[in-house]
């Protein structure tokens, strides 16, 4: 076991605070658990989907139908890409974790924020250095 995750339950309330010692063993414990059940969630309903296309009748004749069909197949392979996308980073995230990298940005080593990481666990840079690349970006796509 890591020496970083906690050996005691956690409590069912109990949620991450920035009060508390950054990163500590019950708060990588419990961004763990929600890494864990985010990736499950989301291999599940890309299954879901997949069994769901493979099993609909092909045979449609009304073209308000089949355009719908249509429409819903094609929301539901970007859905399914999306999550394809996303599995990787929260793979990412629990090395991160393992290796006791998680919660620092990848720029600066700094902490990213348990408010930033409470709303994207995923998250690999602090606000200010999510803001640099975004403005960098605009600026080369103005360019």
């Amino acid at each position: 076991m890591n020496s970083q995750q906690h050996d005691d339950p956690l409590p069912p309330a109990y949620v991450p605070d920035e009060d508390e010692d950054y990163m500590n063993p019950r708060q990588l414990a419990w961004f763990r658990q929600r890494l864990i059940a985010w990736r499950e969630e989301l291999v599940e309903e890309s299954r879901r989907t997949v069994d769901e296309l493979r099993d609909e009748d092909r045979d449609v004749t009304d073209e308000a139908e089949r355009a719908s069909r249509e429409s819903e197949h094609t929301l539901a392979l970007r859905t399914r890409e999306r999550y394809r996308k996303l599995i990787p980073k929260i793979n990412a995230a629990l090395d991160r974790i393992d290796d006791g990298s998680y919660g620092y940005c990848d720029e600066t080593g700094e902490p990213i924020g348990v408010k930033r990481l409470l709303a994207r666990p995923i998250a690999i840079l602090s606000v200010e250095a999510q803001e640099r690349h975004e403005k960098l970006s605009r600026q080369l796509a103005e360019d």
